[in-house]
């Protein structure tokens, strides 16, 4: 029986900008094991939410354009609308970025949490409010009979944030996909929330893409990490090879960029700004921004390369030149 239960293959989504196509995720490949977390590392604008948003289909019609997402073997891309809804929320949850946004203002948060549940009928009607008082109370809300009754507006982003957890919870799904689930918390907020989940996944067995663009949360969550750029993983392995022992120069790069403990003085940011989706670079998308480009790179797009052990780039560095690079590790 296959340990992986989401397999992405050469996955392209396009979007129409004044009449031509421009794709924003080119050709992405990825395996996800079961319970395991994934962490899908870069800059804004590299494609990670637009991904996410591909695998669950909430993107406008026809704007995946190729490739194949598998799902505990079936494919997701081919199926009808009204087969999807059955999966979404259910199978396959998705907390987002923005919890007040992710929230309907106009009805109470418990409502919207129980809704779930009876629109897929995990429960019965009558046991509807007890369940999302024991998920608030799961998630970390004190008072949970009182906060169900609370709009979302009256609550604080954290609380929020727990909430938006928790309804993605209430059908207990196999697979979550959070996208830069704490990016608008405090430290210490986003802390908590790191923690919570960590007790779910392991509470309920789950698998988890996580989105993000801050080092530290793919330290503390990940078990791989798939780094991407302009719309392509450039790097992919465990958590101690891609952290540890990085071998594409653009995660080199995010490494620099990230401060330790104890440093001193400024830190080396990377040069410049990744290019727009309407206007990529014939060979490879890092290529103005790296210290270390080649003629090559300008002309011909790089093919990923296995360096043993599951870990792989896309680079024109071969093995050789790889040794002679600074090391980097913030492991």
């Amino acid at each position: 029986m296959s340990d992986i239960l989401l397999k992405v293959t050469d996955l392209v989504t396009e979007f129409s900008i004044r009449g031509k196509q421009v794709p924003a995720v080119r050709g992405v490949s990825i395996d996800v094991k079961k319970g395991k977390t994934l962490v899908v590392l870069g800059e804004s604008g590299s494609g990670k939410s637009v991904m996410l948003r591909s695998i669950m289909r909430i993107l406008p019609k026809d704007t995946v354009t190729s490739g194949q997402v598998l799902y505990n073997g079936e494919e997701l891309l081919h199926k009808s609308e009204k087969s999807m809804q059955r999966i979404r929320g259910n199978q396959i949850s998705m907390v987002f970025q923005d919890s007040l946004s992710a929230l309907d203002p106009l009805y109470r948060v418990g409502a919207q949490i129980g809704e779930s549940m009876r629109d897929h009928g995990t429960a019965p009607r009558n046991t509807i409010r007890g369940k999302v008082i024991e998920l608030l109370s799961k998630v970390g809300i004190p008072s949970p009979e009182t906060r169900m009754r609370a709009y979302p507006f009256e609550m604080s982003g954290g609380m929020r944030q727990r909430s938006v957890i928790g309804m993605s919870l209430a059908n207990t799904p196999q697979l979550l996909l959070a996208d830069e689930p704490t990016t608008a918390l405090d430290v210490t907020i986003q802390a908590q929330i790191l923690t919570l989940f960590k007790k779910i996944q392991q509470e309920y067995g789950m698998t988890v893409i996580l989105v993000t663009h801050d080092i530290g949360v793919a330290i503390e969550m990940a078990d791989e990490i798939a780094v991407m750029y302009a719309g392509k993983i450039v790097e992919f392995g465990d958590v101690r090879q891609v952290l540890g022992t990085p071998s594409h120069p653009y995660t080199k790069g995010l490494i620099e960029a990230t401060p330790r403990p104890g440093q001193r003085g400024a830190l080396t940011a990377i040069p410049g700004q990744p290019p727009t989706i309407a206007n990529m670079p014939a060979g490879c998308a890092f290529v103005d921004r790296c210290r270390w480009a080649m003629d090559r790179c300008r002309h011909e797009q790089p093919e990923i390369t296995s360096l043993g052990g599951g870990h792989h780039f896309a680079c024109h560095l071969n093995a050789d030149t790889i040794t002679h690079v600074p090391e980097h590790s913030l492991l």
